[in-house]
């Protein structure tokens, strides 16, 4: 047998055996989500309205990340006014203001166990560092990250002396903050990859979305890409973990928000419909993880039943921003949520 023939056989073995493995995963996805919940008896109705409680108002540019602090109350914006505003969501006092090097943030995180440290990133191709405790009138990063070779469209820590990047260059990074060192590279995906979400259970593990149109779910121990969930039709702006760590919810140019669950590999819910037409930005769960809230390119910001059927109709909070929603986010006691827009402002719900 040539070396020709034996590639084609080989060729032919793996497309069988992935037509095999999809009509196993067939013939186990039997229900959707909304008749196993309806099966238990009828769902406990959702409490409404959420109401907007606050507005956060100071930048002068299109906002376009926030990420909530540890102590549910303190959270961080990025702005393209090319400033870092860190907020008292409960006053709406700025407790912090820092000017960038560059504008063109594209997001922004807090450090989650002690709260001293914020990262953001974007155009530059740098993650740059802050430490917020020790940031005097002429603020300086304390690191800046090099080694993406496309923009930094998100970052998240890992711990105090860690963090994950995601970039234009299709690549995720893990980084040692303290020597500035590239620890571990992840270049599965073939497109940019825009959004990563670090697993709530255990921070080993974290989820990945991109323009290729997949989520993967990666393992810092091995350095690999351990799942990879396909189901959009169109580019992964966001994703963010169910509260238990076992699934992970998904936003996308294709109007849809999607739940995957890792223990069964597969989409377990999709939440969308023929009125809404626009990409999401954003999305994030609430503490129980019953409900999905997605931020949407025509200025709404939709919260869906995570145990309903697909087919359900969204609940869209009322005054809605004047422009695109770019970022949201729950804070960790689940009793608000953020919404950022173009508009400039942020909003507290509660």
């Amino acid at each position: 047998m040539s070396e020709e023939e034996r590639i084609e056989a080989a060729e032919a073995e793996v497309a069988s055996l992935k037509e095999q493995i999809e009509q196993v995963r067939a013939s186990k996805q039997k229900n959707t989500m909304g008749a196993v919940a309806a099966s238990k008896g009828p769902l406990r109705e959702i409490r409404k309205p959420i109401k907007m409680r606050r507005t956060l108002k100071g930048h002068f540019g299109k906002v376009y990340a926030m990420h909530w602090a540890s102590d549910s109350q303190s959270l961080v914006s990025a702005s393209q006014d090319g400033k870092l505003i860190i907020w008292n969501a409960y006053t709406t006092n700025k407790t912090n203001a820092i000017p960038l090097r560059s504008s063109w943030v594209m997001t922004c995180a807090f450090e989650q166990s002690k709260g001293n440290l914020i990262a953001c990133g974007g155009l530059d191709n740098v993650c740059s560092i802050y430490n917020i405790q020790n940031q005097g009138a002429n603020a300086r990063a304390t690191k800046e990250l090099v080694a993406h070779d496309g923009y930094l469209s998100c970052c998240r820590f890992t711990d105090e002396g860690h963090i994950i990047t995601s970039s234009g260059d299709s690549t995720c990074i893990y980084w040692d903050i303290t020597s500035g060192e590239v620890l571990k590279a992840f270049s599965d995906h073939t497109g940019d990859v825009m959004s990563v979400a670090i697993s709530p259970e255990n921070s080993s593990v974290f989820v990945s979305g991109s323009v290729d149109k997949t989520a993967k779910i990666w393992d810092l121990r091995n350095g690999k890409c351990v799942q990879t969930h396909v189901g959009h039709e169109n580019d992964i702006n966001s994703v963010t973990f169910f509260p238990d760590g076992n699934a992970f919810g998904t936003g996308s140019d294709d109007s849809t928000c999607r739940l995957f669950d890792m223990r069964s590999y597969g989409e377990v819910n999709k939440f969308g419909n023929d009125k809404i037409t626009s990409g999401i930005t954003s999305v994030a769960f609430s503490r129980s993880g019953r409900l999905m809230f997605g931020g949407y390119d025509d200025y709404s910001t939709y919260v869906w039943d995570t145990l309903a059927d697909s087919s359900q109709v969204a609940y869209a909070l009322p005054s809605q921003h004047e422009n695109r929603v770019s970022c949201l986010g729950v804070n960790a006691k689940g009793d608000a949520l953020c919404t950022g827009s173009w508009d400039t402002n942020l909003k507290i719900w509660a």
